[in-house]
């Protein structure tokens, strides 16, 4: 399966980490997908894949046409077709709210019609993509719909969230949250009501999973690891936090998880994100 993707040019890219398009035949149909510091915008163009939740309460979804998922605090699967053709948005954690119109609270591990939010829209973007044979005419379109959509202006609160964000973002979730607030002149209970309507989770939350990416991606299977000092230069102080952790986040131990990424190594030319793992 072949991955192409790019960072849109200015303004968007204050929101979006980049737009990708994902097309032929996956090595592994069945991907477990830990927390990361995003939110998502999936149009599919081929045939239909399944999503499910680690919640077993959670009924899985037939992701036929196009579904936006807001910021995720556990894991989930994605069970790919055989061929794959698909364009999507990964969107910084606060990213997806000046395009959807709705408090991101309403989006946090969930997945919701694109139609549902974007009234009457997907079949227009999937007709104006149509059989395109180029990725990047692909993302030009998604790009040009991306930009269409996003508001003129900033709702309530939304620049201190991404000024507190893009920190939580540069330090790798390090900063503590109480230092945000007092930096940004608000009370930390005031801090949190603002992400939680425009990223659907606490600044805690989202410290945790920067935290834990910034682990996961450091993670070079073809070394010896040293999981202690690893953690600890991710930000992770005490090792039996780490360890619960780590087993709530990918499902796995880290000496499981280690075995499963040298059987399985990610794809060559995907993006430098080790998380996600073959479930099958």
């Amino acid at each position: 399966m072949r991955y192409v993707g790019r960072v849109p040019a200015p303004p968007l890219d204050g929101f979006i980490d980049d737009l990708y398009c994902l097309t032929g035949a996956p090595r592994h149909r069945r991907m477990n997908v830990p927390p990361m510091p995003s939110a998502h915008l999936f149009v599919n163009l081929g045939e239909p894949a399944l999503l499910r939740d680690s919640d077993p309460a959670v009924p899985p979804e037939v992701f036929v046409d196009g579904w936006f998922m807001g910021v995720w605090t556990r894991r989930f699967l994605i069970e790919y077709p055989r061929r794959v053709r698909l364009v999507g948005v990964h969107f910084k954690p606060w990213g997806i709210s000046p395009f959807v119109g709705v408090p991101a609270s309403e989006l946090r591990n969930r997945w919701v019609p694109v139609d549902a939010v974007w009234r009457r829209s997907l079949d227009r973007i999937r007709n104006r993509i149509g059989d395109l044979a180029s990725p990047a005419e692909t993302l030009r379109v998604l790009e040009e719909e991306l930009r269409s959509r996003l508001a003129e202006g900033p709702s309530r609160g939304l620049a201190l969230v991404r000024q507190a964000g893009g920190r939580l973002e540069t330090s790798h979730g390090v900063v503590p949250v109480g230092a945000l607030a007092d930096d940004a002149g608000v009370s930390g209970n005031h801090l949190a009501t603002l992400f939680k309507s425009h990223v659907g989770v606490t600044p805690k939350r989202v410290a945790r999973i920067y935290r834990f990416a910034r682990l996961i991606v450091s993670v070079d299977a073809r070394r010896t690891i040293d999981w202690s000092a690893l953690a600890q230069a991710a930000g992770y102080f005490d090792h039996a936090h780490f360890s619960r952790e780590f087993k709530d986040f990918t499902g796995h131990s880290p000496t499981e998880y280690l075995a499963l990424r040298r059987r399985f190594p990610a794809e060559p030319g995907f993006p430098p994100d080790s998380g996600p793992m073959p479930a099958d």
